[in-house]
């Protein structure tokens, strides 16, 4: 089972993701300061928000579209 699950964490899943320009920009030099790539950088930021939700066991703040 334990092995089930570990070939189940590394599947990854394809995502197109469109970002501002300004938006890549700031990740891109993020991510090299931290020396990962842009996806891993990305995804390190998913991992860590979707930690913390889960510590406080809190809805995450509506995001404001209207202003794009």
């Amino acid at each position: 089972m334990i092995i089930e699950k570990s070939k189940k964490e590394k599947e990854k899943k394809q995502l197109l993701l469109r970002l501002s320009s300004s938006l890549w920009e700031e990740l891109a030099g993020w991510a090299e300061d931290d020396f990962r790539s842009i996806n891993s950088q990305i995804e390190y930021l998913l991992n860590e928000c979707v930690k913390q939700r889960k510590k406080t066991n809190k809805k995450p703040v509506e995001y404001d579209r209207s202003e794009e």
